[in-house]
């Protein structure tokens, strides 16, 4: 690889982290700061996007190109966590199905949104696939 296109695929593998983080930080804000409990899909979200931020940090530490092929999975489980999430959160699953109980956060309710507008698990699915865009642009530039 010349090194002018090694280059811009670091530069790809941080904007993935930096993704991964914010999204890291922002989850740990609104729970531990703002004080809004997660519900149980939002756990099984962090689940696979803590270890992302962490992975994604020693790939670009040690300009791991080949970082994709451990993070895509867990990037891709974590988006079908999140759309799922997602058209709960828009009433599109019935209520037998849902994952939350009745004793515990929501998983749809009114605090799921920020600044009241952008719902939270699309915030999540939107993180969740720009991660898996940029991962498979990494692949492709390095992956003859």
């Amino acid at each position: 690889m010349n090194p002018q296109r090694s280059g811009m695929t670091w530069n790809l593998l941080l904007l993935t982290w930096l993704v991964a983080l914010v999204s890291t930080l922002s989850a740990l804000f609104i729970g531990e700061v703002m004080g809004q409990a997660p519900c149980v899909l939002c756990w099984f979200q962090r689940a696979f996007m803590f270890p992302l931020a962490v992975i994604l940090a020693i790939a670009c530490y040690r300009s791991d190109f080949t970082v994709w092929r451990y993070a895509l999975p867990l990037t891709v489980i974590g988006a079908a966590l999140a759309f799922v999430h997602t058209l709960l959160y828009a009433g599109l699953i019935p209520q037998p199905i849902q994952p939350c109980t009745a004793t515990g956060p929501s998983c749809s309710g009114a605090g799921m949104t920020l600044f009241g507008v952008v719902p939270l698990p699309a915030l999540a699915l939107f993180a969740f696939i720009l991660i898996a865009i940029l991962l498979i642009l990494i692949r492709r530039r390095t992956t003859p």
